[in-house]
């Protein structure tokens, strides 16, 4: 195996890697725009979940100019005698500034003269005009006003879909700067404050409000993808007012029945509200679109003098955003998250749960930094999760279904289902690289194999001789699982098992209880091989002797072979000593197999984890081929309890 393909082995490894992946395609969809109206569909989600505030700027009221207001009076638009006649009553009620989003720029007599008198004295009237562009008309502010500083511009940016979302500041048509109808108005009010705008300390470029730096608009901050940025642009906040401004309409003003406290040190506005003059728009509160959730143009430049109070006099901060390295962070920590929290999740309804839970995580933790004044990519971040999610999930899937065959192909044919269950889960102890690990544990090894075997062979016919032994594995093998064994090998005649593999014994306790499996498992052969006799001999078939020989202590377990062809097995000094054991049995003097067929022989470290349950005879120390050391052997008679019925039938030496 490669080192490219060892390193992809690992589900956290390969994880990464398609996290980053997946990072960089959906970066790259992101910067196409096709993921920008999820992003803003998503942000007004969140604008309309903020907890409420008790209401805007106190300072700040409406005068709305309704349907019946216009039936009332002279029609539209209004002659400059009633606008006039509105100014001089706002005037004497000393308001801080009045704002007129009404266009003046064709006089409407009668009362053309009287109203440029008094634009003309009151610097604090700020008339709205219409900078146009993007193919688009401009309207000029009233003449009268051309060379001063008392108009500001109303356009107002609508995103695709006519949501507003941005405020306007400053506008320049390469030779002069403008400002903004509601900047203008602000700045006002915020000189009665001492408040002027000022350079930013840090970054001249950026406009100070008092403590406030609003820093400009960038053409991909938040969920835009290269939009327009002209002028000095900045994020609305769009607060969730419980009460709305405080507001009048035109015949009431007319009348006289307003308060003069309601007008006084007030930035006032005069605007249209009705059907009848286009000036309304959608706002992220507008969740359908639907005509009854626009507001009034008048109202929109209120809630930016809201915020610019707000930036100025309160020190709240604009609307933020990150920068694009640090989008593109945010959306790599979750696509590599997506996947790599899947990798030790294995159960489906965990996944599922874990999926949505991250999904969760990600909306709350966008919502919660909305709150703090911080626009985050969900949408980006969102769909990263779950393709990363998606393909690891997968990929583990698949991963586990070649392991799950691959152990079954090594396990499912040798040992019962349950130890084929348990084995698979615990496949995380168990495999290494897609094998078994090599480990060295305690285990109990069992050799069996037959006397006159190759005598018998002889004399058989060739498929008769196989039908005979496959019997005869048939069976042992049965008893091997049903035991908790795993049969380690056919060899001819023998038989190979293994207890206590492939999952690691840690206490005595089951150290003991895989030498007592392997004991019972013995006697059980030793019936079973009665039985087969005696079925052999009724079919003239021949009957045969076994010699089974059990050892105890450590061995190395692990697969052997190529990818193409493994095996798992066991190897050490354990496992050679149980096989001089069964070969030994052959040579003891005095043993009957009349009585007995079959002779078992287990070693002295076997015993002493059988404690009282089995009853033996002691062999003596012997000297077994390839071996230095003596071994002390046993013969095992049968249990104590008497549940074996060869018991008494054992041969004796």
């Amino acid at each position: 195996m490669n080192p490219i393909s060892k390193l992809f082995q690992s589900p956290l490894t390969t994880s990464l890697f398609v996290g980053v992946i997946v990072f960089l395609g959906v970066v790259g969809l992101r910067s196409t725009g096709s993921l920008e109206s999820l992003e803003l569909t998503a942000y007004d989600w969140y604008i309309r979940m903020q907890p409420e505030v008790p209401g805007p700027d106190s300072r700040i009221v409406l005068i709305e100019i309704n349907e019946n207001d216009i039936q009332n009076l002279t029609g539209w638009p209004l002659i400059d005698s009633t606008l006039a006649k509105v100014l001089e009553i706002l005037i004497s009620y000393q308001p801080c500034a009045i704002g007129l989003d009404l266009y003046r720029d064709i006089s409407v007599p009668p009362g053309s003269k009287n109203l440029e008198a008094i634009l003309t004295k009151n610097t604090n009237i700020i008339a709205s005009m219409k900078f146009g562009g993007d193919k688009k008309t401009g309207i000029p502010p009233p003449p009268i006003l051309k060379d001063t500083d008392q108009y500001g511009f109303n356009d107002i940016i609508v995103d695709p879909g006519g949501i507003v979302r941005r405020g306007l500041l400053f506008l320049d048509d390469a030779k002069n700067v403008f400002h903004s109808f509601a900047f203008q108005l602000s700045l006002l009010y915020l000189r009665t404050e001492g408040i002027t705008p000022q350079p930013d300390s840090g970054n001249p470029e950026q406009l100070r409000l008092g403590p406030t730096t609003i820093p400009p608009f960038g053409p991909n901050d938040g969920g835009y993808i290269r939009a327009d940025a002209r002028g000095y642009q900045f994020l609305l906040s769009f607060r969730k007012f419980k009460n709305p401004f405080p507001s009048f309409s035109l015949s009431t003003l007319l009348s006289l029945k307003i308060n003069p406290e309601a007008i006084k040190d007030k930035i006032v506005l005069i605007g249209t509200k009705t059907e009848g003059v286009k000036d309304f728009f959608y706002t992220p509160f507008s969740r359908g679109l639907h005509s009854d959730q626009q507001i009034s143009g008048v109202e929109l430049h209120a809630r930016i003098i809201n915020e610019l109070l707000a930036f100025a006099l309160q020190g709240s901060s604009p609307m933020r955003t990150l920068t694009a390295w640090q989008e593109w962070f945010w959306i790599l920590l979750w696509s590599v998250l997506g996947g790599a929290m899947c990798v030790g999740v294995r159960s489906p309804l965990h996944i599922s749960l874990f999926a949505l839970g991250g999904l969760l995580t990600l909306a709350l933790a966008a919502y919660f930094a909305l709150l703090l004044g911080w626009w985050i990519p969900l949408v980006p971040p969102a769909i990263a999760w779950s393709i990363s999610a998606a393909f690891i999930i997968a990929y583990i899937s698949n991963k586990e279904r070649l392991e799950r065959a691959f152990l079954m192909q090594l396990f499912s044919k040798h040992v019962s289902r349950e130890v084929a269950e348990v084995i698979w889960k615990e496949r995380d102890q168990f495999l290494d690289g897609g094998r078994p690990r090599s480990q060295k544990l305690i285990s109990t090894i069992l050799f069996t194999d037959l006397e006159g075997f190759t005598t018998l062979s002889e004399k058989m016919d060739p498929q008769a001789l196989i039908d005979w032994l496959n019997t005869y594995h048939e069976a042992m093998a049965q008893l091997v699982m049903e035991h908790g064994g795993i049969v380690d090998e056919y060899a001819g005649d023998g038989l190979k098992a293994d207890f206590g593999v492939p999952l690691p014994r840690t206490t005595e306790r089951e150290i003991s209880q895989d030498a007592v499996n392997a004991v019972n498992c013995a006697l059980a052969m030793k019936k079973e091989i009665n039985r087969l006799n005696t079925f052999w001999q009724g079919h003239n078939l021949p009957t045969v002797n076994m010699r089974v020989g059990i050892f105890t202590g450590p061995v190395v377990a692990g697969s052997l072979g190529s990818t193409q062809r493994l095996k798992y097995t066991t190897i050490g000094d354990t496992v050679n000593i149980a096989s001089r054991l069964e070969r030994f049995s052959k040579d003891l003097v005095g043993y009957d197999f009349k009585n007995s067929p079959c002779h078992i022989l287990i070693g002295e470290s076997t015993l002493q984890y059988l404690g009282n349950q089995f009853r033996v005879e002691r062999v003596g120390e012997l000297s077994l081929k390839g071996k230095v050391d003596k071994v002390t052997a046993h013969c095992l008679i049968g249990r104590v309890d008497g549940n074996s019925n060869d018991t008494d039938q054992e041969g004796r030496l």
